[in-house]
């Protein structure tokens, strides 16, 4: 049994497909199949079914996957301690953000991480909390950021800083006379939001009660963009109005669109930072809570 071995039927339990499994290993699908082959036999079991179409796994096959994501888990450790012992800040590290954060904070993030530690790569990611939760627990990521409530076993998380939402409409809105807005005049309008999977979605509907139910009545609609960025264009043609984070509004084209604060007390997000409780760059880890409290006072 070797942790080749080991990968191979990891990744072949993700993939459900040999081909697919070989290609992320970078080897030939026969030396994926006659190594997961070896192992079963090793082993004395069946870990996938197989047929011509697909790959599953069998009951006994979804524990030995199991254990084995976290014998690979415990050997990246081993690499990552080596890696402590030396310099904390000379060997990659692995970033991830949700959609709805990382293109707004990255571009101030790098930089000041850059300029602290210019010997330390910066490998960046950007997908669902789902997604995220995934890849940090199997060691593909080494931190992500993400908005609170976010619970999994055996990782940390730090807030890094509070973010109002903010209600953006077309040019020329009768809001526009308003200084504020009270959430449940939301209720009254087309609403664009995004597709279901973006954990922003769940904070609007989860802090202004009204939109959530306005999902089950008659009044006004609510329609789905793919992006903030993407909302923001179909707003500014009078499809609807939308609420952003605060940290999206800063590059509206004002000739198009007007941005008002909701009525106190404004919804707002708490924005965190994620990592297991067994990575040992501890140094690295300081290094990105610093420079993002950093970049917020700067901005």
């Amino acid at each position: 049994m070797t942790l080749t071995e080991l990968r191979y039927i990891v990744t072949a339990a993700q993939e459900r497909h040999f081909g697919r499994a070989a290609e992320k290993c970078f080897v030939s699908q026969p030396t994926l199949s006659v190594a997961i082959k070896k192992l079963e036999s090793e082993l004395g079991i069946t870990i996938f079914e197989r047929s011509k179409s697909s790959v599953t796994v069998t009951p006994l096959g979804e524990k030995i996957v199991t254990q084995a994501q976290r014998v690979l888990e415990e050997s990246r450790g081993i690499k990552d301690i080596a890696s402590a012992g030396k310099d904390q800040l000379s060997t990659p590290l692995k970033l991830g953000a949700i959609f709805t954060i990382g293109p707004y904070l990255f571009p101030h993030l790098v930089p000041h991480i850059h300029k602290a530690a210019p010997e330390m790569p910066l490998y960046l990611e950007e997908n669902y909390t789902g997604v995220l939760r995934k890849q940090l627990r199997e060691g593909d990521l080494d931190a992500i950021i993400i908005a609170l409530p976010f619970n999994e076993p055996d990782v940390l998380t730090r807030p890094l800083y509070d973010e109002e939402f903010i209600i953006v409409m077309p040019k020329g809105h009768p809001w526009e006379k308003k200084k504020s807005i009270p959430a449940e005049q939301l209720m009254d309008e087309d609403l664009l939001m995004l597709g279901e999977g973006h954990c922003f979605r769940d904070q609007v509907f989860e802090h202004c009660p009204a939109l959530h139910r306005k999902q089950h009545s008659h009044l006004g609609s609510v329609l789905e963009g793919s992006s903030l960025e993407t909302l923001k264009y179909m707003v500014a043609t009078g499809l609807g109005i939308t609420v952003l984070p605060k940290s999206a509004i800063g590059n509206l084209d004002n000739n198009l669109l007007v941005t008002r604060p909701f009525k106190s007390p404004a919804p707002f997000r708490t924005v965190a930072l994620a990592w297991r409780a067994s990575f040992p760059r501890g140094k690295a880890i300081d290094l990105v809570l610093d420079n993002t409290t950093t970049c917020r006072k700067e901005g």
